[in-house]
């Protein structure tokens, strides 16, 4: 998938440098102005962080992400640059606002289906061989506030499969932690298919939690209508998913478990060719003998492992590993 096509990408939205005002705070837009803003020595701090590629399209909210981070800290742009290297706290804050993440429920159907078929082919194999033990691993990189994490989980869950577990990793904080909450709002649970709709239940205002996703109570009961503007995934599946911080630039992987399916879409796009070959590779080494990694449809057509052969299927772009 390139980029022109990337409206509804699920790690990171690239938005239209008009639409990009908008989302602004009018104290960032009087800011951003009144300092010699560096676009390219953050850019290049950004990629060396956590090898992502940040078009100039993104210049403004590249600039609106730094000056924010800078004053919710009150510091100059030129003090959080100074402090950046010293400050764990810092770096983590400037990522989660330079990210923009946009997500949603069940988006690429075919790769969903896919991999619930694999689930079922593998618990009817241990179930032959009286061998029920072992997990059905699936690992969604990439996975921004964890629709697409929920609705494998859902799908799983709607065939009455169990024996699975599944792992959803981002490289910001903030992300996660309104995917580990899982609660929506009735955009979101809309796009959910009606055989899924028994693993959300419409919340009570006390109970909704605030945009920033950590967990402070909404006081604001005028956003919450009658129909239930906010959803929470069921207790039954949040037993069999967690989320990690992990970046996948990083070598050393967010488990030591094989997984059966890898699920990386949408992610690959935003990294050199020379990173994606590297982030392939080591997503290999984390596939399971016979296990598969799934792609958007035209993303990396160029790989060619020699351990992995494409699956013929016209809807997806699935890899599966056939030798260690």
């Amino acid at each position: 998938m390139n980029r022109h096509i990337q409206k509804d990408s699920n790690s990171i939205h690239i938005i239209e440098a008009a639409s990009i005002e908008s989302f602004m705070p009018e104290n960032a837009k009087m800011i951003r102005y009144d300092h010699d803003f560096d676009a390219k020595q953050w850019q290049r701090y950004i990629e060396c962080e956590i090898g992502f590629i940040l078009p100039s399209i993104q210049r403004n909210w590249l600039e609106n992400a730094v000056v924010q981070t800078a004053l919710s800290y009150g510091l100059t742009t030129v003090q959080l640059w100074q402090q950046l290297p010293l400050n764990d706290e810092l770096r983590q804050c400037l990522v989660d606002k330079v990210l923009i993440h946009e997500s949603r429920f069940f988006r690429h159907m075919p790769s969903i289906d896919f991999v619930t078929e694999c689930a079922v082919q593998h618990q009817r194999s241990k179930l032959t061989t009286d061998d029920v033990s072992e997990l059905f691993r699936i690992w969604s990189v990439g996975c921004a506030s964890g629709q697409e994490t929920w609705s494998l989980a859902m799908s799983l869950a709607a065939k009455q499969l169990s024996n699975y577990t599944i792992l959803g990793t981002d490289v910001s904080q903030q992300v996660l932690a309104k995917a580990r909450l899982g609660q929506y709002d009735d955009k979101q649970h809309s796009l959910i298919p009606p055989y899924c709709q028994q693993f959300v239940q419409p919340l009570q205002p006390k109970n909704i939690a605030d945009d920033t996703g950590f967990g402070h109570t909404c006081i604001n009961k005028d956003i919450v209508s009658s129909s239930y503007a906010y959803w929470q995934i069921t207790a039954t599946l949040k037993s069999q998913v967690r989320f990690a911080l992990h970046n996948i630039m990083d070598e050393k992987p967010p488990t030591a478990h094989l997984q059966q399916v890898i699920v990386c879409q949408n992610v690959l796009l935003y990294f050199r060719k020379f990173d994606q070959r590297d982030i392939l590779a080591r997503l290999s080494n984390q596939c399971a003998l016979g296990g598969y990694i799934i792609l958007a449809p035209g993303e990396a057509l160029f790989w060619r492992p020699s351990n992995m052969r494409r699956i013929a299927h016209p809807q997806i772009n699935a890899w599966q590993k056939i030798s260690a």
